[in-house]
């Protein structure tokens, strides 16, 4: 079977599984449901790249690493949300243009972190400091707060709002730092606080 396969990858694949299970649960009326799924895709993407940093890897199967994990991204992230949009706004008609514009900046926004990687790991051996404009992977967090705050108002456009002000942070040229150790608490710390709010029945349509 054509890949690279060892336990660098694993996390990265159950993170694509849950966000796939997540559109199948919007799409069957759970949308609370899909968007506990986006928060656990965002768990999982938030431990991958230290599971992968323990292993010595070849350039071929760090060059694949930096593809699955985006491609699982553009799911977890891009479509994940669009669809529980969606979801919430099926009457809407302007809702439709808001979830491609939001695709497309986060398919855009991978595919350039991508080329900048690349070109990165050629020239030096160091860790990322800083990103380029908005990473995807912040809409485990962000998505949920709009969700709560969209149904506790009983207002579906406040997600579309939420939804279009991230597509134009995605692609806006802000250096946005990455997260330390005591960054990454604190966003797993506001993960968690989301997560029990949805699963005891804080916001919801």
């Amino acid at each position: 079977m054509i890949g690279y396969y060892n336990y660098t990858v694993v996390l990265t694949y159950l993170g694509m599984l849950i966000s796939f299970a997540g559109i199948m649960n919007a799409l069957n009326g759970d949308v609370k449901g899909a968007v506990i799924c986006l928060i656990l895709s965002g768990v999982c993407d938030m431990f991958d790249g230290k599971i992968a940093s323990t292993r010595a890897r070849t350039s071929s199967e760090k060059r694949f690493g930096i593809q699955i994990d985006s491609l699982s991204d553009f799911l977890s992230f891009g479509v994940l949300p669009a669809v529980i949009g969606y979801c919430l706004n099926q009457v809407s008609k302007g809702y439709f243009y808001i979830a491609c514009i939001y695709v497309l900046c986060a398919l855009i926004r991978l595919a350039y972190f991508n080329v900048n990687e690349e070109e990165r790991q050629r020239d030096t051996t160091a860790a990322r400091s800083t990103y380029q404009g908005l990473p995807v992977t912040t809409a485990a967090i962000i998505i949920p707060v709009t969700y709560v705050i969209s149904s506790m108002m009983n207002q579906s456009f406040v997600y579309s709002v939420g939804l279009a002000c991230m597509a134009i942070c995605f692609l806006l040229p802000i250096k946005v730092k990455k997260p330390n150790r005591k960054g990454n608490m604190i966003i797993g710390i506001a993960g968690s606080i989301e997560l029990v709010l949805l699963m005891i029945g804080v916001g919801g349509y």
